[in-house]
């Protein structure tokens, strides 16, 4: 898994959002010209690919994300799905938008552990209005089958 996640933790400029739309910012972080969310460190997962409308998060769970059951916790994925949902509504922002999640839902479809590999989570626009927007993700183990899949509501406004 690439590791850009040394990168991670630092946030980006407020000034920057008015000066670039939401796809040349997450463009901008998979080149390693900005840096990637703190978060993405502490859940080992990272930004891959991002164009209009779409994001790949990719990832690889840990022993630290399991929970008392023996697996790793639900938050993990949805985490990576919320991550990919809420870039691909970045992607279509236009300078000076910032957008904040108003709801989403997550179905669970299989479990993940340590050893289960590198998981990918593709984000996707399925709507996109002035006041809100609407994203789907699916998480998929590297053999193709899916993890988790889930959907997003998210409100824009000015930043």
């Amino acid at each position: 898994m690439k590791n850009d996640n040394e990168t991670a933790g630092a946030c980006i400029n407020p000034e920057l959002f008015a000066k670039h739309s939401g796809l040349e910012l997450l463009q901008m972080m998979v080149a390693g010209e900005l840096p990637g969310p703190p978060i993405a460190k502490l859940m080992n997962f990272y930004l891959s690919e991002v164009d209009q409308g779409y994001a790949v998060y990719r990832g690889i769970a840990k022993l630290d994300h399991y929970n008392p059951a023996g697996t790793v916790h639900g938050g993990w994925p949805a985490t990576l799905i919320d991550s990919a949902l809420g870039c691909a509504v970045q992607s279509m922002l236009p300078a000076g938008k910032l957008f904040t999640t108003i709801e989403f839902k997550i179905n669970f479809v299989r479990p993940l552990f340590d050893n289960s590999g590198e998981v990918v989570c593709q984000g996707s626009i399925v709507h996109f209005g002035r006041t809100t927007a609407t994203s789907e993700a699916k998480l998929k183990r590297s053999d193709g089958k899916l993890v988790a899949h889930g959907t997003a509501t998210c409100a824009i406004f000015e930043a």
